[in-house]
């Protein structure tokens, strides 16, 4: 990978996520909550807006960028950092990012993020095409947490 400085990303716990949303009682609410969830990431240098970052699977723009932080020529932790040129998408990718930005390769994999959709019941306030691209994001942290692992 690249050398490159990131801009560390605000920490979300799964717990703190669960009571933002209830607390955000209907779909306008939430979707508006997802929003400024993306408006907290850090902005992405245009520099890092390149083709080896951008996730397949997404009608909009999603670039993900993530920095391996090793010890002991071992992968320790993965930072990332994201962004998106559609509001509701940067906050989709904003949540993955909060939630598994500076974790292990192995905690990134054994995080229930499915479980969590579930209790979040996110996918009942997206479109299909954004539902599509959140699974394509999720697939492509899982890629990069393997090939580092």
């Amino acid at each position: 990978m690249k050398r490159f400085t990131l801009n560390e990303p605000p920490t979300l716990t799964a717990e703190e996520l669960i009571d933002d949303f209830e607390f955000a009682e209907t779909k306008e609410e939430r979707l508006k909550l997802i929003i400024e969830l993306g408006r907290e990431l850090p902005d992405l240098p245009d520099e890092l807006r390149r083709d080896e970052f951008k996730v397949q699977g997404c009608q909009s723009q999603v670039w993900l960028v993530p920095k391996v932080v090793e010890a002991d020529g071992q992968a320790t932790k993965i930072v990332f950092q994201a962004d998106s040129d559609a509001h509701i998408v940067k906050g989709l990718v904003g949540i993955l990012v909060m939630l598994l930005s500076g974790k292990s390769p192995q905690e990134i994999l054994d995080f229930d993020l499915r479980g969590l959709f579930d209790t979040l019941k996110l996918e009942n306030h997206l479109v299909p095409a954004r539902s599509n691209g959140l699974h394509s994001m999720v697939r492509k942290i899982h890629e990069i947490a393997v090939s580092v692992r």
